[in-house]
């Protein structure tokens, strides 16, 4: 069982942020999603909100505000009783994406940047397996990081004013979709017509933090139809369940 020297310290009245070391590992990603786990199992849920990112796990209380002084040392308690317990239910979801230039409006750019193909550069996007590390920025957008360090990447110097929805694009040594129309600074490569986070559905966000994602390629044809199917609600996205061992 890993165990990491955390930072707890206070984020405001009402919230507390923990922090691992500052590295993105999936070592790391796995013990916060297990002490998460075990802080279910301790906290009134209808009380607290867990947020996991990276190397942090925000814990926020609605209502009264938190004794910090008390509360930490409790969390340090239950961290040093956390367990191996990892969420039961993970999944790897498969999402299409179209590659046609019209989508992926930095393709030529990237490519040539990068000193590869078109199709190398789809190939490599397409056959790689991402962990999500964190959702937020706009509500939805996964951070998914694994990203082959020959498709690495920096933001665009200046980012655009619009980014449309259903945006795949590369930063850094990160992957993601614009699940929403939002300014970015992202390249963009392609586009998936599949509505990863819906308002009105709870929960709202389809995909978790420790899930994993895998893109595949579609030609324009298919992404008019799935975009359609992606609208009315009949679209199914294919997700296979990853085996989670117990502790």
């Amino acid at each position: 069982m890993n165990t990491y020297s955390l930072s707890i310290r206070p984020f405001g009245v009402h919230a507390i942020l923990v922090e691992w070391p500052n590295k993105v590992q999936e070592a790391i990603l796995e013990d916060i999603l297990q002490f998460m786990e075990c802080l279910k199992s301790n906290l009134d849920m209808h009380l607290w909100e867990l947020v996991p990112a990276y190397n942090s796990l925000t814990l926020i209380r609605r209502g009264d505000p938190i004794d910090f002084e008390k509360f930490s040392g409790q969390l340090r308690e239950w961290y040093d009783e956390k367990g191996t317990t990892s969420p039961k239910d993970k999944f790897l979801w498969r999402l299409p994406v179209c590659y046609d230039i019209d989508f992926g409006i930095d393709l030529e750019d990237v490519s040539q940047r990068l000193g590869m193909s078109i199709p190398e550069l789809i190939d490599l996007h397409t056959k790689n397996t991402y962990t999500v590390f964190g959702i937020g920025f706009l509500p939805g957008f996964m951070y998914l990081g694994g990203l082959t360090s020959a498709l690495e990447i920096p933001r665009k110097a200046t980012p655009r004013l619009k980014v449309v929805k259903g945006a795949v694009g590369l930063a850094g040594r990160q992957t993601g979709i614009y699940p929403q129309e939002s300014p970015g600074g992202w390249n963009i490569i392609g586009n998936c017509a599949i509505p990863i986070f819906d308002a009105k559905k709870n929960p709202p966000c389809l995909v978790k933090v420790g899930d994993k994602i895998q893109f595949y390629g579609i030609s324009r044809a298919e992404h008019e139809l799935h975009k359609i199917e992606g609208e009315v609600g009949i679209y199914q996205i294919e997700k296979i369940k990853i085996d989670v061992k117990g502790p």
